[in-house]
């Protein structure tokens, strides 16, 4: 993904539809039904710029009254910025990125807290940040076990008794710490 590319998917809007267009296929109708508070005509607009650019692909095609109704997918691999991607960006762009995706975080969570039924005490709902002391390899090995974690989970497709749920990561460097000697 090229920094241009990057800018297309770490847009507040185009984040969220590619949220909901990673666990299942999903036409524009319903993407309008579930971002309601995002006008038809940008939604429209900002799925065509994620298609047109090969993030989204259509995974099947419907006539319905005269016109045609689209399926969409997030295409293997074309949303996530790998470590090459990341070495592409500045500083800067890294800042504006993070901003989106923390952005998109508190719009997620505020949207859950305006359900009717939203109970935080009781939901599976928790936000905190731990700092680790961690050498290269403890940290490599940290990864590699919460990827390995989520892993079997990550293919679940939705039935009747499952609802979704976000798991949001972010690791970093604590600027401000140094190990003592």
């Amino acid at each position: 993904m090229t920094s241009s590319r990057s800018d297309l998917v770490l847009h507040p809007v185009r984040l969220r539809i590619v949220l909901e267009c990673s666990s299942n296929d999903v036409t524009a109708r319903e993407l309008a039904d579930r971002m309601p508070d995002v006008p038809q005509a940008t939604l429209y607009r900002h799925i065509s710029a994620l298609a047109d650019a090969g993030v989204l692909r259509v995974v099947s095609e419907r006539r319905i009254r005269g016109g045609v109704e689209r399926t969409f997918r997030v295409a293997d691999g074309a949303a996530g910025l790998d470590s090459g991607d990341a070495a592409a960006m500045s500083a800067d762009e890294h800042r504006e990125g993070f901003a989106v995706f923390a952005g998109a975080l508190i719009s997620a969570f505020s949207r859950y807290l305006d359900l009717p039924d939203a109970r935080p005490s009781e939901d599976p709902v928790g936000y905190r940040q731990v700092a680790l002391w961690l050498s290269e390899d403890e940290l490599r090995a940290m990864v590699a076990a919460l990827s390995g974690a989520l892993q079997p989970f990550l293919g679940n497709e939705p039935t009747p008794d499952r609802r979704r749920v976000l798991f949001s990561t972010v690791l970093m460097p604590d600027a401000g710490a140094e190990a003592s000697a």
